[in-house]
């Protein structure tokens, strides 16, 4: 059999084997609203949306060596244009959509002409800055912000205004923009990402243009946060100050942390676990954040490569030593035959 015949089938570029995991996991996330109340439902929206944040923040932070604190901002800009243009200009919430993500990732290109000289914690604080100005700008430009008060408008259309509909929504633009950062980290431009992490000075050396990559990554990175900020107005029908606020980049950048850096898919594992942490701990104590920032300490120093990257380090190690120990039998085996 030759080599290229001996390759797993591979359909969009997904092998078999991880294509019927993925199909399993979606027919059990689309049969959830079947069974959760509607509160359920609505949080299991969110964990969708965060974890589609959380993913678009990974795509910096795990690929090209940039944490971004300004991602909540680009997630919120497009929140609120998304609102605007629903509730104030009468636009159709389609359209809406759109202007989001176009607004959004406009912000990360500003956002990244700014940013992408700049490596480290120079990186992350000139992002957090950033941010900290289009917060500043929602919260005084009362004529078009709405201010402290925000907006408020019916976003979503009719067929999208109940619960189990508007998850299923969420469920399918989810899937659809998953792939599309998977494919895009996976790509030969996502590699070059991969190669700017690991060494900047090689990559120039080797003639790479790593600001223009870099410029870019950021840009794609800020669309998929736009999407997902859209999807987050039309699920609030109302955005604020808070929505662009510090906060957002922090729970998002968190979620990816304790999903696993790196991993993509781990972000989705993030928003879950501390949504439903905060939901839980929540309406038993007041001081939910205290357990919370107490978990973290425990997966900072019990699992540092998130919850994905410390599973999937002992599957490769359970793995390889099992490999290491049934291949001195196997030699031994044939010794005797070969005797």
């Amino acid at each position: 059999m030759t080599q290229a015949g001996s390759q797993p089938l591979k359909i969009a570029g997904i092998t078999g084997r991880a294509l019927v995991v993925v199909l399993i996991v979606l027919a059990i996330a689309a049969a959830l609203p079947l069974v959760l109340s509607t509160y359920q439902i609505g949080l299991a929206t969110e964990m969708l949306i965060f974890g589609m944040l959380a993913m678009s923040i990974d795509i910096l932070a795990g690929f090209a060596g940039r944490t971004s604190l300004g991602h909540g901002a680009i997630f919120g800009v497009s929140g609120y244009v998304v609102v605007y243009a629903s509730s104030q200009a009468g636009l159709p919430w389609a359209a809406a959509f759109v202007l989001g993500m176009i607004a959004a990732t406009a912000v990360a290109a500003i956002f990244a002409l700014l940013a992408v000289r700049t490596s480290g914690v120079y990186f992350l604080l000139l992002t957090l800055a950033l941010g900290m100005i289009v917060w500043g700008i929602c919260l005084r430009w009362t004529q078009v912000t709405g201010g402290e008060n925000g907006i408020r408008g019916d976003v979503r259309p009719a067929f999208l205004v109940a619960h189990r509909s508007f998850y299923w929504a969420v469920l399918v633009a989810t899937a659809i923009v998953s792939y599309a950062m998977w494919r895009f980290v996976r790509s030969p431009f996502g590699l070059t990402l991969l190669g700017i992490r690991d060494s900047e000075s090689r990559m120039k050396s080797l003639g790479y243009n790593v600001p223009l990559h870099l410029f870019v990554g950021f840009a794609v990175s800020g669309f998929f946060a736009g999407v997902a900020g859209a999807l987050y107005a039309m699920f609030n029908d109302f955005v604020s100050p808070s929505t662009v606020a510090l906060e957002q980049s922090v729970e998002g950048v968190l979620m990816m942390i304790a999903g696993g850096v790196g991993t993509l898919f781990g972000g989705f594992v993030g928003a879950a676990a501390i949504l439903t942490l905060e939901n839980v701990v929540s309406s038993y104590t007041e001081r939910w954040q205290t357990v919370l920032g107490l978990t973290f300490i425990v997966i900072m120093i019990c699992a540092p490569d998130g919850i994905i990257g410390t599973l999937r380090a002992i599957l490769v190690y359970r793995f390889r030593s099992s490999s290491h120990i049934s291949k001195p039998r196997f030699e031994l085996r044939n010794r005797k035959d070969t005797s």
